[in-house]
């Protein structure tokens, strides 16, 4: 069972709520993750709500729900180290026509931002954060059986013990309620590779 006593804060926001079963964070203005990468800019203030682990082999899932309506607005999962060694994943609302289904991965100091754009409508998304060692999977699902792939990253400081959990932001002036339910860490749901072998070291 998922033990929820086990998260801390990093920036506790003014407005929350941790349930056994279900955990609202209401966004604050101006809060938002990100470094340098093409916009020149550091923001390292959104609130992080994560736990330790110094397990090789796991993976984090999580439902969130969203009443998200303005630029930018985000909620998700996190593996935040410090304020240069992080990623991110969420959807991310744009307009009222899509939003983007992004992550981003931020390796000393510098991040990256993929995405591919859904509609505006959906307002529930479940994300699965799967670790082995150094290497990392990021998944979504629509309906938390069915999970497809985000991408596979590396984190050059997460050798030893991580820290992994949520996340909710407004990086412009707009407030909205994040909703997170299911938490629970498994077994690695990331099975190993059965393709070309890894080379000598």
């Amino acid at each position: 069972m998922f033990d929820i006593n086990k998260l801390k804060w990093i920036r506790e926001p003014k407005d929350y709520n941790i349930g056994a079963d279900k955990t609202v964070i209401i966004t604050k203005p101006y809060t938002d993750l990100w470094q340098r990468t093409y916009y020149h800019f550091r923001n390292d203030t959104a609130p992080v709500l994560q736990m330790k682990t110094s397990e090789k082999y796991f993976s984090f899932t999580v439902k969130t729900e969203f009443e998200s309506n303005w630029r930018f607005d985000q909620c998700g999962i996190v593996m935040y180290l410090d304020s240069d060694n992080w990623l991110k994943c969420s959807v991310e609302y744009e307009n009222d026509k899509f939003q983007y289904l992004g992550s981003v991965v931020t390796n000393n100091g510098y991040s990256d931002w993929a995405t591919i754009k859904i509609d505006a409508c959906v307002k529930s998304m479940w994300y699965r954060l799967s670790r082995r060692e150094s290497d990392f999977c990021i998944e979504y699902s629509e309906n938390g059986s069915d999970f497809s792939q985000m991408r596979i990253c590396h984190m050059w400081n997460a050798d030893n013990e991580i820290s992994f959990g949520i996340y909710a932001c407004s990086p412009e002036n707009s407030s909205f309620k994040a909703v997170f339910t299911n938490m629970d860490v498994t077994e690695c749901k990331w099975h190993a590779h059965d393709g070309q072998q890894p080379d000598e070291k």
